[in-house]
């Protein structure tokens, strides 16, 4: 899912300083009785049915905000944890059988706020919706796991069942696809007001259901961004999580109350009646609300902070003109951040970006160790493959949670002599020009005429210092050797637009920036993000041998190293330093003892979990 500000994986724009955790307050125009949590600057929440289109697909819809109210049939992410914690699911453990080609699914009868059972029916709505229309939600990846490799599902009672054409890896399945299951009510199943529907009774796969279910998938979806709908009896009324919404408005603010109904072990804590989501149009707004105290959880821009991190998950001296009312909290993602290269037809420079050792080049001349100290004041992970920092090696098959070696460490020499080696030579304007053209090993490249400029173009986020600090150190270095990157800046809902849309835009990287949080598809296998046909591969690559890498961690038991590794060195994207969360909790703030941990921990997932909280 992409991450904002720190789209479900989810896609992110990661800005150092997501916020991801709340706290209660006692400070001047704050009742004690309400934690108030700051959005991330221009970017609230905007859609409410869990079920998103790419558009839709980031923390600030789902993880921070529909997982308040409708949780997904298995719950991954504690505070510290990336993990599935099975005694905060609304299903039993999944039993795997016949070979690992089918699983056996007891639902625990949780009810939702209407009453009615969260049942095998329940799971079966999302099911059937998600194989009549699977191109509407942005986790599918064709031709993997659910949908596409299911044979039959059937669900009676408390059990479901499914059975798949072949057999699978229990725990890829168990970490990216039953996690992207959002039990569904039955009140949803409607196609207008009053006007019901057969989509959750539909047999699985059969033409009549698909029918019914995209008709109910087409109107849910307009409703679902028409904020004004949002604490209706509606959406209210399928709510089986920890918390119901009472008012939102269009700027993107929020008011919760505890969920009476829910069923889960973890409610909200005693004296707690509201969670108010706070939005900001700046980020200057948001750090004068952090001066002010007015607020309970922020974040803060690491270029704020005058000393830098003890280390990436380490916090150092907090920011002194807020310091003696906030706590700084940090902690590490489960996300890599990556600016893909786009390898489509309508990028001009195709044959350019096509070029291994032009990406290769570009990649030499990243100078991640230097961005992570000036830039993020040691707040970030360096990034060199799509593994996520701290990756345990029981998933990676690496010899440590350091991850994979960088194959491009910074060398603008080495990246120079690519360039040079192969025909490029400086023009007037500074900017390398091909002078060798063909195919030979000290030539351009197929495809490339002579003339062809290493001026390539790019859009970025604006509004945040620390993500405008690293384009201008990269850009820098790059100029250095002979590219010239253009770009403008552009409100985080364009970018994103933008680069969904990548396949259709002429930018050759699209967009700088993109973090990639490994939520609802927590396993970090890459089918979403880097198969050919990934429904989230923005970037169009496509690559047989990375086929092949993945297809053996999904369809049998490898580890995630030869994969991880080998992306690397293909170079789909330029790998760059992924920022910790960077939060300043007030500090009359207390959070219950979680993972034998007293005290904050940040959720790797983003996931925000007020019901943790309490004075």
């Amino acid at each position: 899912m992409l991450a904002i500000g720190t789209i479900a994986g989810t896609m992110t724009v990661d800005v150092a300083g997501t916020v991801v955790a709340s706290g209660a307050s006692t400070t001047a125009g704050t009742p004690t009785n309400t934690i108030t949590y700051a959005e991330m600057a221009g970017n609230s929440p905007d859609y409410i049915f869990p079920y998103e289109a790419c558009q839709y697909f980031y923390t600030s819809n789902i993880n921070q905000f529909q997982y308040m109210m409708y949780r997904p049939l298995y719950w991954y992410g504690t505070p510290g944890s990336s993990s599935v914690d099975f005694n905060l699911s609304a299903g039993n453990k999944p039993v795997f059988s016949n070979g690992n080609k089918t699983v056996t699914i007891s639902m625990k009868g949780w009810k939702f706020a209407d009453g009615q059972v969260v049942d095998a029916q329940s799971v079966m709505f999302f099911l059937n919706m998600y194989k009549a229309d699977p191109l509407g939600y942005c986790g599918y990846s064709k031709g993997y796991g659910i949908p596409d490799q299911v044979a039959s599902a059937s669900g009676k009672g408390n059990t479901v069942t499914i059975n798949f054409t072949t057999s699978v890896n229990p725990n890829w399945l168990l970490y990216n696809y039953l996690s992207e299951i959002t039990p569904l009510p039955n009140s949803w199943d409607v196609t207008a007001p009053g006007k019901t529907s057969t989509c959750a009774t539909g047999v699985y796969g059969t033409s009549a259901t698909s029918t019914a279910c995209n008709a109910v998938v087409k109107y849910l979806d307009k409703t679902a961004g028409t904020a004004t709908s949002f604490p209706d009896s509606f959406w209210q009324g399928g709510v089986e999580g920890p918390w119901k919404l009472t008012a939102f408005d269009n700027l993107g603010d929020a008011t919760f109350v505890p969920n009476k109904s829910y069923s889960g072990p973890v409610k909200a804590q005693p004296g707690i009646k509201y969670v108010k989501l706070v939005s900001f149009s700046s980020t200057t707004a948001e750090v004068t609300a952090l001066r002010k105290g007015s607020i309970d959880v922020g974040y803060i821009d690491p270029t704020l902070l005058t000393s830098n991190a003890k280390a990436p998950g380490a916090a150092g001296a907090n920011w002194s003109t807020i310091a003696s009312n906030y706590n700084l909290v940090t902690g590490p993602l489960w996300e890599t951040n990556y600016a893909p290269f786009n390898f489509s037809k309508m990028d001009p420079k195709l044959a350019v970006v096509s070029q291994l050792y032009i990406r290769q080049a570009m990649q030499l001349a990243v100078d991640e160790p230097a961005i992570i100290k000036k830039v993020f004041k040691g707040y970030a992970y360096s990034t060199d493959s799509p593994l996520p920092p701290e990756t345990p090696t029981s998933i990676s098959g690496l010899s440590s949670t350091a991850g994979v070696p960088a194959p491009y460490p910074f060398n603008l020499a080495k990246a120079k002599a690519l360039l040079v080696d192969h025909g490029w030579k400086l023009n007037s304007s500074g900017v390398r020009a091909c002078e060798k053209p063909g195919t030979a090993v000290n030539e351009c490249g197929a495809g490339i005429a002579k003339g062809t400029t290493l001026a390539f173009s790019m859009l970025t986020e604006g509004g945040y210092q620390s993500l405008t600090d690293m384009f201008n150190a990269e850009a820098s270095d790059w100029d250095s050797i002979g590219f010239r990157m253009s770009s403008r800046t552009a409100p985080i809902s364009s970018v994103v637009g933008d680069c969904q849309a990548a396949i259709d835009s002429k930018y050759e990287l699209c967009p700088l920036v993109i973090s990639w949080t490994y939520t609802p598809d927590v396993y970090p296998s890459g089918e979403v993000l880097w198969a050919s046909g990934g429904g989230s591969n923005v970037g169009a690559y496509s690559s047989s041998l990375i086929d092949a890498d993945i297809k053996a961690t999904t369809f049998g038991r490898a580890k995630l190293a030869t994969y991880a590794t080998e992306l690397a060195k293909q170079v789909p994207a330029i790998w760059e330093p992924e920022a910790a969360t960077v939060i300043e909790n007030i500090k009359t703030l207390k959070s219950l003892k979680i993972n034998s941990v007293n005290g904050f921990v940040q959720d790797p997932l983003e996931n925000f979990l007020p019901e943790y909280l309490h004075y």
